[in-house]
């Protein structure tokens, strides 16, 4: 009598799982796992169940030791590691983001680590004055922010290790399944309120004794902040993976946007500097001078050349007083300062002066009219107005002189006789 091996499986169950036959080469195993995998992951509505057992049969097909394993001695062969083999369990998801991510799948050995993903950037506005922005300035501003438990070194375990949460089967999502109608169901999928999404379980007795579980801690900084000559207004400074830290995640940064503090005096365009100054009418004609307190607390003596007249509304312009450019600091705007001229009051001035001004200013209109001619004239009276007002009023006026026209046409369709008379008469 000769002796019996162990006996061959016809074991079909991870072929049918992934819809091909016995005989599927590796590419068909990787578009048909790639199929299903998207169609039933949980992130999309699909069942947990179907999505754990589409990346069983995958990880074992996927692999020529474990297939031939299982072709040969069915999954009891796996589950009892005959030939070295171990049975299948692997985390589901880890599976999925290797594959997705460019993984290699020649062997039960490559690669499974899930891929980091980034932090949130931390956004801070920083209101700044226009005497920072010109000078440039440094300052320190305190943050607090997570950072990873230094005695666990993120684990959160005193082991290092963790469990997976029963909650969740280490998904960190679990899905709800309600009715909403006859014969309609609908699937809410929410983070697992158990592990609050991390797909871990810590046991009481494993866990870190200074961050209690969490995995991270606080910690207080201090960040010196440059303020750069010429920045402006939106501009962001930014400190590289200072934000929250947290496990398996690639730190954000921590980003100050710039917010400049409007200036009672100066006005900035750009690189150049803006300021408004008045004169009396005797600086205009006759020559001025003053002193300017400038955004770094330099004083500019500002005047006018002998026998100069400076008009309402003029322009005069400073090279290289506004403010610096950003890239490249030593060249600067211009400052310009827009005059205003004021005149005296009505009845400030006695006849006397009036005829004294007379043989100093310039003559009056060349055109003198006759006696005759301003007999037959009709004379006027003016009187003063605020335009702006006066326009607005103008304005208004009409609209409700056209709203009143047409009230008065529409009312003459309807009756063309006697409503033309009452409109008239209002």
């Amino acid at each position: 009598m000769f002796g019996r091996g162990p006996r061959r499986s016809d074991n079909t169950k991870y072929y049918d799982t992934l819809g091909v036959s016995k005989t599927a080469s590796e590419d068909e195993l990787k578009k048909a796992y790639k199929k299903a995998a998207m169609k039933n992951h949980p992130d999309k509505g699909g069942d947990p169940e179907k999505f754990k057992e589409l990346s069983q049969a995958y990880e074992v097909l996927s692999d020529p030791e474990k297939r031939e394993l299982y072709d040969e001695y069915g999954e009891d062969a796996l589950k009892e590691g005959m030939g070295g083999g171990g049975g299948p369990g692997h985390n589901p998801f880890d599976i999925f983001e290797t594959f997705f991510g460019g993984g290699g799948f020649g062997g039960g050995h490559s690669s499974r680590g899930r891929r980091q993903k980034r932090g949130e950037d931390v956004v801070h506005a920083m209101t700044v004055s226009l005497e920072d922005v010109y000078s440039g300035t440094t300052k320190k501003l305190s943050i607090s922010r997570n950072i990873l438990c230094k005695k666990c070194k993120g684990k959160g375990s005193k082991s290092g290790t963790a469990g997976r949460c029963y909650g969740c089967q280490g998904t960190g999502m679990k899905i709800t399944t309600r009715q909403i109608g006859l014969g309609m169901i609908q699937q809410v999928q929410h983070v697992c309120p158990e592990c609050r999404g991390t797909g871990e379980h810590i046991n009481e007795r494993d866990r870190c004794t200074q961050c209690k579980g969490n995995k991270v801690t606080q910690e207080k900084k201090v960040l010196e902040v440059i303020v750069e000559k010429g920045m402006q207004q939106g501009d962001k400074i930014v400190f590289e993976s200072q934000a929250d830290e947290a496990p398996d995640t690639i730190t954000g940064d921590v980003i100050f946007v710039i917010q400049v503090k409007e200036h009672p005096r100066f006005t900035r365009k750009q690189d150049d500097l803006y300021i408004e100054h008045s004169l009396n009418l005797t600086e205009a004609l006759c020559g001025f001078q003053f002193v300017l307190t400038h955004l770094d607390g330099r004083q500019l003596l500002i005047k006018s050349n002998p026998g100069e007249v400076i008009k309402p509304g003029q322009h005069k312009a400073i090279n290289d007083e506004g403010m610096a450019n950003q890239d490249r600091p030593f060249m600067k705007g211009s400052l310009y300062i827009l005059f205003k001229v004021e005149f005296p009051d009505s009845g400030s001035l006695s006849p006397d002066q009036c005829r004294l001004l007379e043989t100093i200013l310039p003559q009056k209109s060349r055109k003198q009219s006759t006696d005759k001619e301003l007999n037959e004239c009709e004379e006027t009276t003016l009187h003063d107005v605020n335009i702006e007002e006066e326009m607005k009023r103008k304005k208004q006026q009409r609209y409700y002189e056209e709203a009143y026209n047409e009230d008065c046409d529409e009312d003459d369709d309807d009756e063309p006789s006697m409503q033309h008379v009452q409109c008239a008469q209002q």
